[in-house]
């Protein structure tokens, strides 16, 4: 091989290489920064495909907050709170001013940490904006809950009768 085939082939690996690695590391760059959404039940028992998410990791939660639950630091703007939805309860911990529209009993999204396996360390809290507003994600895992819920209380009520 002559000596410009050779300068050729290193400039056209070098160009290849260079483009690999920076895809390579763009989609780690975004698989890092990628939240994943759960509901408390999702948190606690895992998806349905058996991923649960560890300590540590990024994620949104969405579900209900828990009437009573909402305990404020009298010396800073530190908040926690408990959400549900169907299932078991998750706390979440909040430092900062809270949106102007969340009360106990209404449903919120909260962006943060996984501290423990079931506590959240929330950097962001949205709350809904009207009584029917519920974010799709929230109302389409509710969706799946729910319906196996109420098909079990269809067939007791049929055997029972």
């Amino acid at each position: 091989m002559n000596p410009r085939r050779k300068k050729r082939l290193g400039i056209v690996l070098a160009i290849f290489i260079g483009v690999s690695a920076t895809i390579g590391l763009m989609l780690y760059a975004l698989n890092q920064n990628m939240d994943l959404f759960y509901t408390p039940t999702e948190l606690v028992n895992g998806k349905p495909d058996g991923s649960k998410p560890e300590v540590g990791q990024r994620l949104r939660i969405g579900g209900m907050v828990v009437e009573g639950s909402v305990k404020r630091d009298v010396e800073s703007l530190r908040v926690s709170f408990d959400l549900h939805d169907v299932g078991p309860k998750v706390t979440i911990l909040y430092d900062g001013i809270l949106p102007d529209l969340f009360r106990e009993g209404q449903g919120i999204v909260a962006q943060g940490v996984l501290k423990d396996a079931t506590t959240i360390e929330a950097f962001e809290v949205l709350a809904k904006h009207d009584e029917e507003y519920m974010p799709p994600e929230v109302a389409e895992a509710m969706k799946k809950t729910h319906e196996p819920l109420q098909y079990s209380e269809q067939q007791k009520q049929g055997s029972g009768q």
